[in-house]
């Protein structure tokens, strides 16, 4: 039975993803969630738009970044098709932590890997620019995903290549080419890809929660976000 990240973790100094420590005087947590009335009457298909809400919240509380999301119940998915399967398996439950940002904001590792894998997932709604990272901690693979890139990222990236914990490997993208949202980091960590490759699901449904619970370790452990 693999430890928990936290355990793994007691021992190791990390570097903040985004450079540095995200806490309430920088940072705005967002809801996204049914529960939030005002994503009712947003058009989530229009990015402008969208864009626009997300950018003035954070504007007006005065942040630099917005945050949210690890298991958290969404209500943004039906802007589109990548996640439509019969109701009953609608993928609507967000696995990886969202830091929404100024699009070319730097991204950093937050701990020693390699390259594992990286592809573009185009297409409205995708993660499009993805690169995913394998680390080892005492003995054990973590594997950390980063969606919604620039396409300049993907340049002269090699499998196999050495990322430096604290090294700037990516940026939050622009849309359209970050998959049509707006800019923001998708930051998710797996123990296991699936056999999966430059891509792994961001979201699931409530029926395979427990299972997906297993699999990805809650992320701010490694952002990380101090309230």
């Amino acid at each position: 039975m693999q430890n928990s990240l936290s355990k793994l973790l007691e021992n190791v100094d990390t570097f903040p993803v985004m450079g540095e420590i995200l806490e309430e005087y920088n940072t705005l947590v967002l809801d996204l969630s049914p529960a939030n009335p005002d994503l009712e009457k947003l058009d989530l298909s229009d990015t402008k738009k969208f864009d626009d809400y997300v950018f003035d919240l954070i504007s007006k509380a005065k942040k630099k970044y917005g945050i949210g999301g690890y298991f958290e119940h969404r209500a943004i998915y039906s802007r589109s098709s990548v996640f439509a399967t019969d109701l009953a398996d609608f993928r609507d439950i967000h696995m990886g932590v969202d830091i929404w940002g100024q699009a070319w904001t730097p991204v950093f590792a937050p701990l020693d890997g390699i390259v594992h894998s990286f592809q573009d997932n185009a297409g409205f709604g995708n993660y499009g620019p993805t690169i995913i990272l394998e680390h080892e901690l005492d003995g054990q693979k973590l594997f950390s995903l980063y969606g919604h890139l620039a396409l300049e990222d993907l340049k002269d990236l090699q499998v196999g290549q050495s990322i430096s914990k604290g090294q700037r490997f990516c940026h939050l993208g622009p849309f359209p080419e970050n998959g049509d949202w707006p800019p923001h980091l998708h930051f998710q960590l797996m123990w296991d890809m699936m056999g999966m490759f430059g891509d792994f699901p961001g979201v699931c449904s409530h029926r395979e929660v427990e299972k997906f619970r297993k699999i990805c370790p809650d992320p701010n452990l490694l952002i990380p976000f101090l309230r």
